[in-house]
C-alpha cells in the first residue's frame, strides 16, 4: 500500500505508524485518547498483524485537518474488515467539521466494494456521532457505558464521594489487611499480572487475551503503563493495568483471586491508582467500557461515579458477524473454556483473538 493512496478525489489513505502528522494532530486534538496513539496501533499490528491505516480529507503534504484511524482485519474466519479500533474501548473521529466526517465515511463506504472490505465499525465516545451515523446509513450494532471520574476535587474530597460500603470499607479493609502494592512494568509483574489474568477469564468462561499482547504494549507505552499488583503474605491477590495519555488516566485490566476477595484488593488498587495519577497532574479517570448485561461490574463502576454515558459502535453495512461476543456459538462453547486446563485455554487465546477484533 502506498505511504498516501487516494480512495477518491476529496478522501485521503496513510499510514498512521509511519505519517508524522498524525501523532502531531492527537497532540492537539480535544478528543484524541490513548487509543488513537501510534504506540497502542503499533501494539496492535505486533500482537495481531493488523494494519493501521487513516483517512483524511486534507491532501498529502499538508497540516492534517481531521483524521479517521481504523485497523484493517484481514481473518479467513470472520473476514475482511476496517474497525476503529479493535480492542478499544472507543475511539473519536478526530473530525471537527460534520461535512468533513461525513464526506470521510461516504468515501470509505464508495470503497467498500472495491477494496473488498466487508464492513467498517466505529466506536465513538461523543454522543452526538448518532446524527452522522444517521446521516450516513450507519447503524447501532453494540450498546455499552463508559464511566469517567474527575480527579480536579481534592484527594479528601474524592474519597468522601465514593461509596462507602463498597468502596471506602473496602479500600479501609485493604490497608487493615496488609496488603503490599508493586508497581511497575518487570518480567516478574507482568509474569503475575498475566497468572491472575488467565485464572480471571476463566472464571468469566472466556480464554484469555495472548500474553505477546501485554509484552508489546509494555515495549511500546513504556512509562505511560504501569501494572500494580497486590500481594498477601508474598501471594499475588489482584492486579490492574493503567495507561496515560495527556491528563487522562485510563484503567484497561483489572484481575483478581477470587479466594482472596474479601481483602477489597481491587478497589485499594484503583484508589492507589488514582491518588498516585492525580499526583502527577491527571485530571480524569477513564474506567473503561461496561457490557449493560454486566450488572456486576455497573454496580461496581456506579459506585465509584455517577458520571457514565452510553457506547454506541456503528458499523457499515449491518452484518451478523461471528465476533460478537453475543454470538450463539460464542456462548455454547463458554461452558467447555469455563473446563478447560489453563494451558490450553491460553493456546485457544493466543489462536482466536485475532480474528474477532
Amino acid at each position: 500500500m502506498r505511504q498516501n493512496d487516494e480512495i477518491d478525489r476529496t478522501t485521503y489513505q496513510f499510514d498512521p505508524t509511519h505519517d508524522p502528522r498524525w501523532s502531531d494532530l492527537v497532540d492537539k486534538h480535544s478528543r484524541a485518547s490513548v487509543f488513537h496513539t501510534v504506540p497502542w496501533l503499533e501494539a496492535l499490528r505486533q500482537t495481531y498483524d493488523y494494519e493501521p491505516m487513516a483517512f483524511t480529507t486534507s491532501p498529502p503534504g499538508s497540516e492534517l485537518k481531521n483524521g479517521l484511524v481504523f485497523c484493517h482485519i484481514r481473518s479467513w474466519l470472520t473476514g475482511s474488515r476496517l474497525v476503529s479500533l479493535p480492542f478499544s474501548d472507543h475511539c473519536d473521529p478526530l473530525c471537527d467539521s460534520p461535512e468533513d466526517l461525513n464526506t470521510l465515511i461516504r468515501g470509505l463506504q464508495t470503497a467498500l466494494q472495491d477494496r473488498k472490505w466487508g464492513y467498517l465499525e466505529l466506536r465513538p465516545a461523543n454522543g452526538n456521532f448518532s446524527q452522522t451515523g444517521d446521516a450516513t446509513g450507519l447503524l447501532p450494532i453494540a450498546k455499552h457505558f463508559l464511566h469517567t471520574l474527575s480527579l480536579r476535587p481534592a484527594l479528601n474530597e474524592l474519597f468522601e464521594a465514593l461509596d462507602k460500603d463498597s468502596v471506602q470499607r473496602r479500600i479501609q479493609r485493604a490497608e487493615r489487611a496488609g496488603l503490599v502494592e508493586k508497581c511497575g512494568t518487570s518480567k516478574d509483574l507482568l509474569k503475575d499480572f498475566y497468572a491472575l489474568f488467565v485464572v480471571t477469564r476463566r472464571r468469566h468462561s472466556l480464554p484469555p487475551i495472548p500474553y505477546a499482547w501485554f509484552r508489546n504494549l509494555i515495549q511500546s507505552q513504556r512509562e505511560a503503563l504501569e501494572i500494580r499488583l497486590a500481594y498477601k503474605d508474598k501471594v499475588p491477590t489482584a492486579a490492574i493495568l493503567t495507561l496515560r495519555f495527556k491528563d487522562i488516566l485510563y484503567y484497561k485490566y483489572g484481575c483478581s483471586d477470587a479466594r482472596f476477595n474479601k481483602y477489597g484488593a481491587i478497589p485499594w488498587l484503583l484508589w492507589k491508582a488514582v491518588a498516585d495519577g492525580k499526583s502527577h497532574g491527571a485530571t480524569e479517570f477513564d474506567m473503561g467500557r461496561t457490557e449493560q448485561e454486566h450488572t456486576g461490574l455497573l454496580a461496581f463502576k456506579n459506585h465509584w461515579t455517577k458520571s457514565r454515558k452510553q457506547l454506541v459502535y456503528w458499523r457499515f453495512p449491518r452484518v451478523t458477524a461471528i465476533d460478537s461476543t453475543e454470538n450463539w456459538k460464542l456462548r455454547l462453547a463458554k461452558p467447555v473454556f469455563s473446563c478447560m486446563p489453563k494451558s490450553l485455554l491460553t493456546i485457544t487465546g493466543r489462536l482466536v483473538y485475532r480474528h474477532i477484533g
